[in-house]
């Protein structure tokens, strides 16, 4: 329980920092551990439910001018993630650690190659576009356990020309949406794990607190580096623990 706690604590501040669900840091943690790739994804999307939604709301005044967008992401998110269950039921286990893998080095590249502040304006987006966007993020992020920041940030960053802060703070909001769908669609299944889900989230609160306040006191460019750090050591883990 106590190495529990831990993990909900540093995946909470990671969560907060980087505007993550957490997933990406904590499926690597709970499978090196000796969870099964499914029991840590289970956990690991209930603890999202807990610093999402808490992380959402201290980030909420400082760009709720842009959470009109992450609504429509989100709802295309929640639906994706609904279908988390019947990928999981044609997928092993092998094949989503290899997929993981695979989505981490797609967003290093596309990260490292984004400034981390645009000087190209933000334009209105199509919302059928953004709802297309979060229904793929969210069948590929819950069925690899991540909240599916680790895919909207480059999209946000490179393609819509989100500020790098702004887009992490939007992309953690786009994770309560795919959060409650594949914990629902998880719950209806029988799979989730509900006590070691409720000791990590619970404990990763204190850690997002903390996170969000250490993120709004970093500059554009350090963040930057930051993200891109934390994406090399999961794929490292990641590599390590597939081969």
């Amino acid at each position: 329980m106590t190495e529990l706690i831990l993990y909900g604590i540093l995946t909470g501040f990671i969560s907060g920092f980087f505007g993550i669900g957490g997933g990406m840091v904590l499926v690597p943690i709970l499978v090196i551990t000796g969870f099964l790739m499914k029991e840590a994804i289970a956990i690991s999307i209930m603890q999202m439910v807990f610093s999402s939604v808490y992380g959402s709301f201290l980030n909420s005044k400082k760009v709720k001018d842009v959470f009109k967008d992450g609504i429509i992401i989100g709802m295309g998110g929640f639906v994706g993630g609904l279908q988390n269950s019947f990928v999981h039921s044609i997928v092993s286990n092998e094949f989503l650690q290899y997929f993981f893998i695979f989505i981490i080095i797609l967003s290093i590249i596309k990260i490292f190659i984004s400034p981390a502040q645009p000087q190209q304006e933000i334009k209105r987006h199509n919302k059928l576009t953004l709802f297309i966007i979060g229904f793929l993020i969210g069948i590929i992020a819950m069925s690899i356990g991540v909240g599916g920041s680790i895919m909207l940030v480059p999209i946000l960053v490179g393609f819509m020309h989100y500020n790098i802060k702004t887009a992490t703070s939007l992309s953690l909001f786009f994770v309560i949406f795919s959060s409650i769908a594949g914990f629902s669609s998880l719950t209806i299944n029988g799979d989730m794990l509900f006590k070691e889900g409720f000791i990590v989230g619970s404990a990763s609160l204190i850690g997002v607190y903390f996170g969000i306040k250490t993120k709004n006191i970093t500059s554009h460019n350090s963040y930057k580096k930051f993200i891109l750090l934390l994406n090399i050591l999961i794929l490292i883990t990641m590599i390590y623990k597939t081969i």
